[in-house]
């Protein structure tokens, strides 16, 4: 996606150890336009789906998905990093280690929210090394749910969680793909 690449391109800054940091128009201060032109890029790629739910993470991962839903009319579920006083104990768990913050989460979602009978689509900020997919993956096979693929804003190709689940047949569409990044430049993948 032309729009989100020259954005990461202008207002992007990366840090040391890979971290590109998009705060300031995507995930933490928000370009509502570009939010909803990623929304709408989502829905373009997968409205053939019959999609009946709409999967990510908190917190990055929800405005994203919630864009998206806007045109897909399917519901957001979001998965909880930790169990919370108002969950009952009827939840699905998975632990996710998350590459920015260098720890291990346990993710939680209410199994009233996902069924056998969902065709759920994982919607999220960033892909890297590809635990929060798998994370939320688990989730979806413990409820019997049906994944139906993932739509990520920006994949770090050189660190293959992208290409690993592709390999293992899941439909992965990222908006921009960035195959190497150094302070000073980035590079992304050719389209096909």
């Amino acid at each position: 996606m032309q729009l989100l690449k020259e954005r990461i391109l202008k207002d992007g800054k990366v840090y040391p150890g890979n971290v590109l940091k998009v705060s300031g128009f995507l995930n933490q201060l928000i370009d509502e336009k570009l939010l909803f032109a990623v929304g709408k890029e989502i829905s373009t790629r997968f409205c053939a789906h019959n999609i009946t739910k709409i999967l990510t993470v908190e917190a990055s991962g929800i405005a994203i998905a919630c864009a998206a839903a806007h045109y897909m009319n399917a519901p957001v579920l979001f998965a909880k990093k930790s169990k919370t006083s108002n969950l009952s104990d009827n939840c699905y768990f998975a632990d996710v280690v998350s590459y920015t913050h260098n720890n291990t989460a346990t993710i939680v979602v209410d199994k009233d929210f996902i069924s056998k009978d969902d065709r759920v689509l994982i919607v999220d900020d960033f892909l890297a090394r590809g635990a929060a997919i798998q994370g939320l993956r688990s989730i979806i096979e413990q409820a019997g749910a049906t994944l139906v693929g993932c739509a990520i804003a920006i994949e770090k190709g050189f660190q293959g969680g992208g290409d690993a689940l592709r390999a293992e047949g899941i439909k992965v569409e990222s908006l921009a793909i960035i195959d190497s990044m150094t302070d000073d430049a980035l590079t992304f993948r050719k389209s096909i």
